[in-house]
């Protein structure tokens, strides 16, 4: 009679911060996962740890402490402002826990390495929520440029953006890491960075703040790498909604659009141009969000990360930092000025 397989038991995570994205998408994606289980939820208010406990399972502590405290606790999904991430990852990871964290990991690249080092010196796994990086349709995408498909690869640009957000949106808050660079523009540049590596660097940049709240509401960068391939990349949340990025290469392009944020059932349709020849090629449905928490399950229980996965994370925290250097913000009215003083930190 064979022996009967053993229960692997579920990685048991506690929510820090009821954030919608950890709503809408992540905890719906959390429950379909088998290797994780939420046991604890914690927010500033109570009353929504109770809601979000009631529809997604697990107990209602009281406060963010009591949550890294929880008995049996695994790992924390910090869904908390970007400007809260270092603080509580870091509390987190001392504490022994295991952390996925919301995008930006952090708002800084000094507090981006300096959490990076610390899970790599205690053995803990630490996830960026960066989920389109885990959706099939990117991997497709660099399967045709290395094929050769469009040529040599020459440049990118990418866009992300869309319409106002409600007042009293968090995203309006400096204080806790508010505006489009951090929220919207992280997107086109982690696409730049994926396929055109971390030697790009930041060449000008132009952002515009919003006077009444004191946050960059767009913004615009040109990149280079070293051997002169470029990237384009534009975003914010004042604009009609637009996700999409194009790779030109020497002899053809490759157009993604809803590139960043599809929904599970999407199928994703890349517009590749071969000598003037364009055609579609139409992808199946992936979930970014349910294949981010696989691969911070498979990490917490193996120990092992995705190869490059922390190269990606510290080149964007870069690009983001370089962006923020590279560009004084504008005020509506204002004229743009592009470029800066040569950055002297160095990134990577």
């Amino acid at each position: 009679m064979p022996e009967p397989t053993p229960t692997v038991r579920p990685v048991r995570i506690g929510l820090l911060g009821c954030a919608d994205i950890a709503r809408r998408r992540t905890l719906p994606a959390l429950l379909r996962e088998p290797g994780a289980e939420l046991v604890a939820v914690a927010a500033r208010d109570r009353g929504k740890a109770r809601l979000f406990a009631d529809e997604f399972g697990g107990a209602a502590v009281p406060d963010y402490r009591s949550l890294l405290e929880f008995p049996g606790l695994d790992a924390v999904y910090i869904a908390l402002p970007a400007g809260l991430h270092h603080e509580w990852t870091v509390r987190a990871l001392r504490r022994g826990r295991h952390v996925l964290v919301e995008k930006p990991l952090t708002t800084r690249y000094r507090d981006t390495a300096e959490v990076l080092d610390l899970a790599r010196a205690t053995g803990l796994t630490l996830t960026e929520n960066l989920t389109f990086l885990r959706h099939g349709l990117h991997a497709t995408v660099a399967r045709l440029v290395d094929a050769g498909e469009i040529g040599e690869l020459r440049s990118v640009h990418g866009v992300f953006g869309f319409p106002p957000l409600p007042p009293g949106d968090v995203r309006y808050r400096p204080d806790l890491g508010g505006g489009a660079l951090l929220d919207a523009g992280v997107y086109p540049l982690g696409v730049a960075g994926l396929f055109l590596g971390p030697e790009l660097r930041v060449v000008a940049a132009t952002r515009t703040e919003d006077p009444e709240h004191g946050v960059d509401v767009a913004g615009s960068a040109l990149l280079a790498t070293p051997d002169g391939r470029t990237a384009q990349v534009d975003f914010g949340f004042r604009h009609a909604y637009r996700c999409e990025y194009t790779l030109w290469g020497s002899t053809g392009s490759i157009v993604v659009d809803r590139a960043f944020t599809p929904p599970p059932s999407w199928r994703p349709t890349v517009r590749l141009t071969r000598h003037d020849e364009p055609g579609d090629l139409v992808l199946p449905e992936d979930d970014q969000f349910a294949a981010t928490l696989r691969e911070f399950v498979t990490a917490v229980r193996t120990g092992r990360e995705v190869p490059g996965r922390t190269t990606q994370i510290r080149t964007l925290a870069g690009l983001v930092d370089q962006v923020r250097d590279r560009a004084r913000p504008l005020r509506p009215g204002e004229p743009a000025r592009l470029g800066g003083p040569e950055p002297t930190r160095r990134y990577g």
